[in-house]
């Protein structure tokens, strides 16, 4: 039996689930990787030491629960899993296309798989199972310039609040949610954006398997946002509704 624990990482193509699942093979997990680029996945397999298995997967199908479940076998289990699959938009001229696609990966895609990883740890009541998930400070506040991108997160935070009640309502003691919510973060999903105070995605995955390792249920990267998050919530909504925020 392998002593290491295992990890898949969801949209490990680019980005923060690119950097993540990295740097949980440099920190000692088995990973298993997610996306749905296979030539990146098999790359990474190839030539990142601790990457041992990969899923061709697109979340947005519903035969995406079964890719879970033949990666999960391909891993001999799963203690971790890591959702970082979204898309985003500014979208001032609600591009219906744009809206829904929007919707649905981030909500439709994100219920589908970690309420698999949900059951999944469920079933397994001797695994210590950790559902780690990418929302956003947008989740904060609802923003004219993007608004299934800041709706569909508000939805993701609300959901995993809702699986940490969950457990407390069936009496599960061994699931462990996160909440990651990064800032702006240099990313493809946000590349060619004015964004201010981008973030290196390298950094961001550090803070957030940091958070995960000392089970944070809610991870706000970084120090910056936090306050910016603090003040944003206490702004009332008649007057948010009327600020220009671009």
């Amino acid at each position: 039996m392998n002593s290491k624990p295992s990890a898949i990482v969801m949209g490990a193509t680019s980005g923060i689930g690119y950097e993540v699942a990295r740097l949980l093979a440099q920190r000692g997990w088995r990973v298993g990787v997610a996306g749905r680029r296979e030539d990146i996945l098999a790359k990474m397999v190839a030539e990142t030491e601790g990457i041992v298995a990969y899923g061709v997967i697109d979340v947005t199908m519903p035969s995406a629960v079964d890719g879970l479940r033949l990666l999960i076998g391909k891993m001999g289990g799963m203690d971790m899993y890591f959702h970082s699959s979204g898309i985003g938009y500014q979208n001032t001229d609600l591009d219906a296309d744009k809206e829904l696609k929007t919707i649905e990966t981030n909500c439709l895609g994100m219920a589908r798989l970690v309420g698999e990883a949900f059951r999944y740890f469920e079933n397994h009541p001797e695994t210590d199972g950790t559902i780690a998930v990418i929302s956003s400070i947008a989740r904060t506040k609802g923003l004219g310039a993007a608004p299934a991108y800041s709706a569909s997160k508000r939805f993701t935070s609300h959901y995993l609040e809702s699986l940490c009640q969950l457990t407390g309502i069936k009496g599960i003691r061994n699931i462990h949610i996160s909440d990651i919510r990064p800032g702006f973060v240099k990313t493809p999903l946000i590349e060619g954006s004015n964004f201010p105070m981008q973030l290196d995605a390298g950094k961001v995955a550090a803070s957030i398997v940091d958070g995960i390792d000392k089970r944070r249920s809610v991870i706000t990267v970084n120090w910056i946002y936090s306050l910016l998050v603090f003040f944003w919530q206490m702004i009332p909504r008649r007057i948010w509704v009327k600020m220009r925020v671009k």
